[in-house]
């Protein structure tokens, strides 16, 4: 179970680390200005590291569903969901760009060959070799961005981690106590269903009770009756 907690973590911090990485570079394209090789270059680059990213959430998906605790399969399944919602938002993000990015570089094309002048060309090319220099420029920052941001990402997600480990106690705790009150409402409808048996057979002794006496009652009474019967007879036979 540690194991598969470390492989969570692992493909989680790579996805941060990766989106981060897609992200700088969807940057870079907007601010991208010429030539059309470095566009494909940064858009070959945002590629393949969105593909990596598709491979680490396929993996987490499989470890989610690998995981014994409902609870903690139910809570990494939602966060596949979220990174992979977050994936097609940041390719939407990267189609925009490039085409973006592409339609400048065309038209500024288009104005050199109107323009049609030697020294447009000139200072085209060193734009060209200004824009490189500034976009390397942005790529350093952007990787010390990614830097920080990764870190406070891994934080956030050991934090994460640590809830979900939390919150599997505590549901594995109210699992437990639910048990306990089902064991002893068991035993209440046990005694309950005795006191029931113990009420119904008091009442019946009494109702036998009652009958013995009365009927000894009648016994006593007829017997007396009868008694004073037999001795009126005999006293009028012996007048």
């Amino acid at each position: 179970m540690a194991s598969d907690d470390v492989q969570v973590k692992l493909c989680i911090q790579e996805i941060v680390k990766s989106d981060l990485q897609i992200k700088a570079l969807v940057q870079d394209i907007r601010e991208c200005d010429g030539p059309t090789e470095l566009l494909e270059d940064l858009n070959s680059d945002a590629r393949e590291i969105i593909q990596a990213v598709k491979n680490r959430i396929d993996d987490l998906d499989n470890l989610a569903r690998e995981q014994e605790k409902e609870t903690d399969k139910i809570a990494i399944l939602k966060t596949v969901e979220n990174y992979r919602k977050q994936l097609s938002s940041t390719q939407q993000s990267l189609r925009k760009a490039v085409i973006t990015s592409q339609m400048t570089i065309d038209r500024k094309e288009k104005e050199i060959l109107l323009n049609g002048g030697t020294s447009d060309l000139k200072k085209r090319k060193k734009s060209s070799k200004e824009a490189l220099a500034k976009t390397s420029g942005n790529i350093t920052d952007n990787l010390l961005n990614i830097s920080r941001m990764m870190s406070a990402s891994v934080k956030q997600s050991e934090q994460t981690m640590g809830n979900l480990v939390s919150s599997s106690g505590q549901i594995a705790g109210t699992h437990e106590e639910f048990k306990n009150m089902s064991g002893h409402v068991q035993n209440s409808r046990k005694l309950l269903t005795k006191y029931n048996r113990r009420e119904f057979t008091d009442k019946l002794l009494i109702f036998l009770a009652l009958v013995f006496f009365f009927a000894t009652v009648l016994y006593i009474t007829k017997r007396r009756v009868f008694g004073v019967s037999v001795e009126n007879t005999a006293s009028g036979v012996n007048s």
